[in-house]
């Protein structure tokens, strides 16, 4: 059996790898900003593949006031594992990057060549460029040593193991937190915004499937996209959330609020060409999945 490192082993994609092949590494563990913490645990632990799920991330506002730190802490990850795993002759590695590596002005849809085409968007820029540094290291060390490294570029990935944090998490984590409150406080359901804005949406156990093939049997040296690239708008989710949450009260959208980005499209054309049979699970499936887990677990989930 192939014993595989998962870095942020409990995060929402991480905690998806729970067969006995997975080492799913906690940061409490092993600090990915230490080098030789991190050749410690790759030379003790003899893995045989890495799938990088590890980064520093946070919300717009944490993204622009702390540009050094997202910059140098998720340069220093990505740069430790990668070169860690190439010291300690591992021939297989999956990272994962972003759509926010995508430029601010790019025709649509994304396609995996736009990434370096321009700067990304101003507000997350120190954290999209550690992202694209990862690819070009990739990319390097894939041409100079002949290993088979690559990154992928998910969609909005959603799920049972997210943060639901209301402030700082993912949009459909936090309008599920949003709605849960509303029922049990029997208040109007309040979305900022207007709810047109059309986004695509991934469930993390395709995203876990889709992970596995990539690490055994995509050998490009450019990033693959993983993605539905069905779209829809923040509205239509609220109705699935408010429906499966059987939420009877107001809902309330506040356009004196910010739309954000209106549509960022992508093409998932690579990966349907190589797996043109893959079944993508419907967005209200897993929405309810993800609804029974956050209301199972709600005393103990992050949030």
């Amino acid at each position: 059996m192939n014993k595989i490192l998962v870095t942020g082993g409990y995060g929402l994609v991480g905690s998806e790898f729970k067969s006995d092949e997975y080492y799913r590494l906690s940061s409490k563990e092993t600090d990915l900003r230490i080098g030789k913490d991190v050749d410690l645990l790759l030379s003790k632990n003899k893995f045989d593949g890495v799938i990088h799920c590890a980064g520093k991330v946070g919300g717009i506002a944490a993204n622009m006031n702390y540009k050094g730190e997202y910059f140098y802490e998720n340069v220093m990850i990505n740069t430790n594992i990668i070169e860690s795993s190439r010291k300690n002759n591992i021939k297989n590695l999956v990272s994962f990057l972003s759509t926010c590596v995508f430029p601010d002005q790019v025709e649509y849809p994304l396609t995996e060549n736009k990434i370096h085409l321009g700067p990304p968007h101003f507000s997350n820029d120190a954290y999209a460029y550690a992202k694209r540094m990862a690819d070009i290291q990739i990319r390097s060390y894939k041409e100079q040593y002949d290993l088979n490294y690559k990154s992928v570029i998910p969609s909005n990935i959603y799920g049972p193991n997210d943060n639901y944090s209301i402030a700082n998490g993912h949009v459909l984590p936090s309008l599920i937190h949003k709605c849960y409150l509303a029922r049990e406080n029997k208040t109007p359901l309040s979305i900022w915004g207007s709810g047109k804005p059309l986004r695509e949406f991934i469930f993390s156990k395709d995203i876990k499937k889709l992970t596995e093939w990539v690490l055994y049997n995509y050998n490009e040296n450019e990033p693959i996209i993983l993605s539905t690239s069905e779209e829809i708008s923040i509205g239509e989710v609220v109705d699935m959330i408010v429906e499966i949450m059987n939420f009877k009260g107001d809902i309330i959208f506040d356009s004196s609020k910010p739309d954000g980005q209106f549509r960022k499209p992508s093409d998932n054309s690579k990966i349907k060409n190589y797996l043109p049979n893959f079944k993508f699970t419907s967005i209200y499936e897993g929405l309810k999945e993800t609804i029974e887990y956050f209301e199972k677990k709600y005393t103990i989930i992050r949030k």
